[in-house]
């Protein structure tokens, strides 16, 4: 009940700081809003540039393009790529593109049993809210808590792996993949996912009596990057040693992905005009709302004068003639 009470102090005082100064706080909130969509709407539009410009080549074709590079002496935003070709284990290539022995570098699923070089597992702790006897909820967290629905933790392996031309062995050409600090999604394939069920106590009970989450299981995830799946990389592409390294750009929304160059431009040409156009409404509506803020805010002020005005007046002598 304590937490309930709480939940709606804090939003009654939300919404009385929104609406205070006849709205002017949620204007600006309105304004920093569509600020922010149309800064993400530049920075995607200026990606969506670059991937527009950017060759989409295959790995036989590297070779040739960065010898050219670097007799060019191009910069780096020239260098980027993007390049389609089958995942295969670093450890299964040698320096004349021969397929090894030995496969001590490459992951094993542990519920598939099939060979990967990313291996992901997710362990997440669903809650669930129940509006009890009584019609007590948790209503602001429903709305802003989602962190507290869901508790997860997340183990990532990956070794080092390459993206080769696909067919027969022997492989004479292949592109490392330096996957160093990049932060962008993976093109995982789920291998496994069971929701197991927790099995509810008194204590549980009594927290669904009283409109309180409650743990109702635990979600068992995994998911791999196995060998022999096509992706998609894009990113600034280097010479080491002869051999092709491709590592992910920060500014662009992606590096491997399932999807082809074309596949990436629809999607990001999609995302380009819902950020254009909630800006241009977030923005249309903070004007408004600010508009009348600032309407209301001085016609008080002006009322305040005149009032103040009035009482500066020297009364009236009644015996004055």
């Amino acid at each position: 009940m304590a937490s309930r009470a709480h939940e709606q102090a804090l939003a009654a005082m939300l919404s009385h700081l929104a609406l205070s100064f006849d709205g002017a706080i949620l204007g600006a909130a309105l304004a920093y809003a569509a600020v922010r969509s149309f800064l993400s709407y530049t920075a995607n539009s200026k990606s969506l540039a670059k991937i527009r410009k950017a060759p989409s080549l295959s790995v036989s074709d590297l070779r040739s393009i960065l010898q050219n590079h670097d007799q060019d002496n191009q910069n780096q935003e020239q260098r980027l790529v993007i390049v389609r070709g089958q995942v295969e284990a670093k450890s299964a290539v040698d320096g004349s593109g021969k397929k090894s022995l030995g496969d001590s570098n490459v992951l094993l699923s542990h519920e598939s049993g099939d060979k990967a070089v990313i291996l992901q597992r997710t362990q997440t702790c669903i809650y669930n809210e129940w509006k009890g006897f009584f019609g007590w909820t948790s209503d602001l967290r429903s709305i802003f808590g989602r962190s507290l629905k869901e508790q997860e933790t997340t183990f990532l392996r990956t070794v080092p792996f390459t993206l080769v031309e696909g067919g027969q062995w022997p492989q004479s050409d292949y592109v490392i993949v330096n996957m160093d600090g990049s932060r962008h999604p993976l093109p995982l394939t789920m291998v496994y996912h069971q929701l197991q069920p927790i099995v509810a106590s008194r204590y549980t009970f009594i927290q669904a009596l009283f409109g309180h989450e409650y743990p109702v299981g635990v979600l068992h995830e995994e998911k791999i990057l196995p060998l022999g799946k096509r992706i998609s990389a894009i990113g600034i592409c280097t010479s080491e040693d002869g051999i092709p390294e491709i590592k992910s750009c920060k500014d662009l929304p992606y590096f491997l992905a399932d999807m082809t160059k074309d596949q990436m431009v629809e999607d990001l040409a999609i995302k380009v005009r819902i950020l254009l156009w909630s800006g241009i409404v977030l923005g249309s509506l903070s004007v408004g709302v600010l508009g009348f803020a600032v309407m209301r805010n001085w016609n008080k002020w002006k009322a305040w004068r005149q009032r103040r005005s009035r009482s500066r007046l020297p009364a009236a002598n009644p015996y004055h003639q």
